[in-house]
C-alpha cells in the first residue's frame, strides 16, 4: 500500500513539474510571438507630396536629386501640404541634395506661405492651403511609434513605385513581460489587440464637388500641441487625371480645427537666445526671480515653428546649452523646460559664453533657421568677471543682434573690481538705449518683460541681422605694372583670396569683382559672373599677370564704371585698391568721384607706393582706410585690421 501511494505522488509531482514547464515554455512563445516588430524606415520618391500621405507623424528616406526644380515646394520653415516633403526638407536644411532620413510632422494649414530661395531650392509663394507640414531631424521620440509603411490618400501609392508595400496604419501589438504568468483570458486580450487594425477614417460619399477627409489620431502623446486632427473640405479636382503638378489648383479651401493650434507668432519669426546668470554670487533667490522672468517670456511669446524659437544657455565659470532652438515647439513645453533649470554656480564669465553663443548656438543643427533674425539676451547680475567687448564685436560681425539687462550693479567701493567698465555699451548693436536695460533691483525685473518682447519682435529694429559680411559688393583693383612682377602679383592675389574668404558669398550676399590695371584696364570678372565662393576663389587664382604702366586715376574711372555701375542699389559698395607705386596721371578727381557715389575706398600700398596719394584715394578717415606695408610678403598682416574696419564702420552707421 506504501509503495501505491508513493508512486502516486511520484506520478502527481511529475505531471506538475511538466505543466510547469509547459506553461513557462508557453509564456516564452507567446513572448516572442508578440513582441514589438523591428521598425524599418519606409523610402519615398522626390515628387511625393506631404498631401498624398495619411499618417500625422512619420519617418521616411528621401534619395538624392530632390533638389530639382521640378519637385515644387511653397513656403518656408513650415510648408503647404501640396509640397514635395524631400523637396522641401533640402530646402529647410535637414538633409542635403544626397538625401537621407527626415521626421515630418503634420501642422494645420496656414493662411499664406512666403517662397524664399535656400540651400539651392527655390521654394514658391501660396495664398493659403488646408494642411501644412514641417521638416526635422530624424531623432525618433520616447513614446511615439512610426509606421514601417505609410498611409496614402489614394490606391495607387508613390510609395508602391519605390518598392515599398502600402499598408494599413496599424497601432503596435501589446508586449508582454516574462515576469509575469500570462493566463487564458490575457492571451485571448492580446490576440484580438494584434489581430484588429486601427480603424482609419475613410471619405464619405459626397456630390461629386466635394470630398470631406478626417486624418487619424496621431501615436504618442501630443507634446508640440499641434492639432492633427481637422476636417478639410475642398473641390475634387486635385485628384483629376493629367492634371499639372506643377500648378496648384484654384480650390475653396475651410479648414476647422477641433483643437486651438499655434504654429507660432510669424510677426515675431526670431531665433532666440537667452544668457542666464548662474553664478554663486546670485544666490537662490535671485536665479528664481531670472527663471520668472524666463517663463513670463515663454508665455508673452507665440513659441512655434512659424514663428519666434527659444533656447537657453546658462553660464558662470563656463557656459552650457540648457536647450536648443529645436527642442521645443510651444509655449508649454518651454515653459516647463524652464522650470527645471538648476543653477550651476561659478564666476560670472560673460564674455566666454558670448563667445559659446556665437561659435555653437546658432547652427542649423540646433535649429536656426536662415530667414529668421538671431537674437541673444543676456541677463547679468552686478558686473562680468571677464570681458565682454571683444566676444561681443564677433558676435554682432556674425549676424547676432545682442541685449543686455543689467541688474543692480557694482557699488562705489565694488567699482575697482569692474574688469570692463561701461561693459554693456561695448557688447550692444548700438548705443541708443534699444538693446540696453538696467534694472536697480531684482524686484524690478518683471517691469522689462513687456518692454523686452516687444524690442525682440520689432525685426525692422534688429540692426544686426544684416552683416557687414554678407552685404556689399567688393571690388577689388589691382594693380599689374611691370615693376611689380610675376611672383609679387601671385603674392597680391592670395591678399584678395584672403579677404574674399572672410564674407559670405551668393547672389543674395556678398558679392565680388575685379578689375586689373597698367596703362589700361581690363575687368577680370563682374559681381554677377560668379555666385559662390569657389567660383570667386577660383576665378581669383586665374588672373593673369599684365605687365605695363600704373595710371591709377584711369583704373578708378573704368572700376566706377564696369564694376559698381552695376551694383545692386541696397548693396554697400567697397573698392579695395592695391598698387605697389606712384600712379602716372591724377588720381583727385577719380577717388572724388567714387566718395560722391557712395564708393567705399580702401586704398593699400606696397614698396613704392606714395603715402599722399593713397589718402587721397581712401575714404575719409584715411587713417582707417589706407595701408601701408614695405614687402609684398607682409600684406597678409593687414586682412584681419581690414575686415574689422569694414564691420566696425557698418555696425556704426545706421541702418534698417
Amino acid at each position: 500500500m506504501r509503495t501505491v501511494v508513493l508512486t502516486m505522488k511520484a506520478s502527481v509531482i511529475e505531471m506538475f513539474l511538466v505543466l510547469l514547464v509547459t506553461g513557462v515554455h508557453s509564456n516564452k512563445e507567446t513572448s516572442k510571438k508578440i513582441k514589438r516588430p523591428k521598425f524599418t524606415v519606409p523610402q519615398i520618391n522626390c515628387d511625393v507630396k506631404a498631401g498624398k500621405i495619411i499618417n500625422p507623424e512619420f519617418i521616411v528616406k528621401c534619395p538624392a536629386g530632390c533638389q530639382d526644380p521640378k519637385f515644387h515646394v511653397y513656403g518656408t520653415d513650415v510648408y503647404a501640404s501640396y509640397s514635395s516633403v524631400c523637396g522641401a526638407a533640402v530646402h529647410s536644411g535637414v538633409l542635403d541634395n544626397s538625401g537621407g532620413k527626415i521626421l515630418v510632422r503634420k501642422v494645420a494649414g496656414l493662411s499664406g506661405y512666403k517662397g524664399s530661395y535656400s540651400n539651392g531650392v527655390q521654394s514658391l509663394s501660396l495664398p493659403r492651403w488646408r494642411e501644412s507640414f514641417i521638416v526635422l531631424e530624424s531623432k525618433p521620440k520616447k513614446g511615439v511609434t512610426y509606421p514601417s509603411a505609410l498611409t496614402y490618400s489614394s490606391s495607387k501609392s508613390p510609395a508602391a513605385q519605390a518598392g515599398e508595400t502600402t499598408k494599413a496604419y496599424q497601432r503596435p501589438p501589446i508586449p508582454a513581460t516574462t515576469a509575469q504568468p500570462v493566463t487564458l483570458m490575457q492571451l485571448l486580450a492580446v490576440t484580438v489587440a494584434v489581430a484588429t487594425p486601427t480603424i482609419l477614417p475613410r471619405p464619405s460619399p459626397s456630390a461629386a464637388s466635394t470630398t470631406s477627409i478626417g486624418r487619424p489620431e496621431p501615436v504618442g502623446h501630443r507634446s508640440q500641441e499641434m492639432d492633427l486632427w481637422s476636417t478639410t473640405t475642398y473641390t475634387s479636382s486635385q485628384n483629376r487625371p493629367g492634371a499639372d503638378p506643377g500648378r496648384v489648383p484654384k480650390e475653396e479651401l475651410s479648414t476647422q480645427s477641433l483643437e486651438p493650434v499655434s504654429l507660432g507668432d510669424p510677426n515675431c519669426k526670431i531665433d532666440l537666445s537667452f544668457l542666464i546668470d548662474g553664478s554663486t554670487s546670485i544666490g537662490k533667490r535671485r536665479f528664481r526671480i531670472q527663471k520668472q522672468l524666463l517663463a513670463g517670456v515663454a508665455q508673452a511669446l507665440d513659441i512655434g515653428p512659424a514663428g519666434p524659437l527659444m533656447g537657453v544657455v546658462q553660464y558662470g565659470d563656463n557656459p552650457a546649452t540648457h536647450f536648443n532652438l529645436k527642442t521645443h515647439m510651444n509655449s508649454r513645453d518651454l515653459k516647463t523646460a524652464i522650470e527645471k533649470i538648476t543653477q550651476r554656480g561659478g564666476l560670472s564669465n560673460v564674455g566666454r559664453a558670448i563667445s559659446f553663443v556665437t561659435k555653437n548656438f546658432f547652427s542649423k543643427a540646433n535649429g536656426n533657421r536662415s530667414s529668421a533674425p538671431n537674437v541673444v539676451v543676456v541677463m547679468v547680475d552686478g558686473w562680468p568677471t571677464d570681458k565682454v567687448e571683444e566676444a561681443s564685436r564677433l558676435a554682432r560681425e556674425s549676424g547676432i543682434n545682442i541685449f543686455f539687462i543689467t541688474i543692480e550693479g557694482a557699488a562705489e567701493n565694488e567699482k575697482q573690481y569692474v574688469v570692463e567698465p561701461n561693459f554693456a555699451n561695448k557688447a550692444v548693436c548700438r548705443t541708443n538705449g534699444f538693446y540696453s536695460f538696467h534694472v536697480q533691483s531684482w524686484f524690478g525685473l518683471h517691469k522689462t518683460l513687456q518692454p523686452l518682447v516687444k524690442r525682440v519682435c520689432d525685426t525692422d529694429r534688429l540692426a544686426c541681422s544684416k552683416t557687414c559680411l554678407n552685404s556689399a559688393d567688393i571690388g577689388f583693383v589691382i594693380d599689374g605694372s611691370s615693376s611689380v612682377g610675376t611672383g609679387n602679383f601671385r603674392t597680391v592675389l592670395q591678399f584678395v583670396t584672403n579677404l574674399t574668404k572672410e564674407f559670405e558669398i551668393s547672389d543674395t550676399d556678398t558679392r565680388v569683382g575685379a578689375v586689373q590695371y597698367t596703362y589700361e584696364q581690363r575687368l577680370e570678372f563682374g559681381f554677377d559672373q560668379y555666385s559662390s565662393k569657389p567660383d570667386i576663389l577660383n576665378a581669383i587664382k586665374r588672373v593673369g599677370y599684365w605687365s605695363g604702366g600704373t595710371s591709377t586715376g584711369a583704373a578708378i574711372n573704368f572700376a566706377l564704371e564696369q564694376l559698381f555701375k552695376k551694383s545692386k542699389p541696397n548693396k554697400r559698395k567697397l573698392m579695395i585698391l592695391i598698387t605697389d607705386g606712384r600712379s602716372y596721371d591724377d588720381v583727385r578727381i577719380p577717388a572724388m568721384a567714387a566718395h560722391l557715389k557712395g564708393v567705399i575706398t580702401y586704398a593699400i600700398g606696397v614698396a613704392w607706393a606714395a603715402q599722399e596719394e593713397l589718402e587721397v584715394i581712401a575714404t575719409h578717415p584715411a587713417r582707417d582706410h589706407s595701408f601701408f606695408v614695405d614687402e609684398f610678403d607682409n600684406l597678409y598682416q593687414y586682412v584681419p585690421r581690414i575686415i574689422q574696419n569694414i564691420c566696425t564702420e557698418f555696425n556704426s552707421q545706421p541702418r534698417n
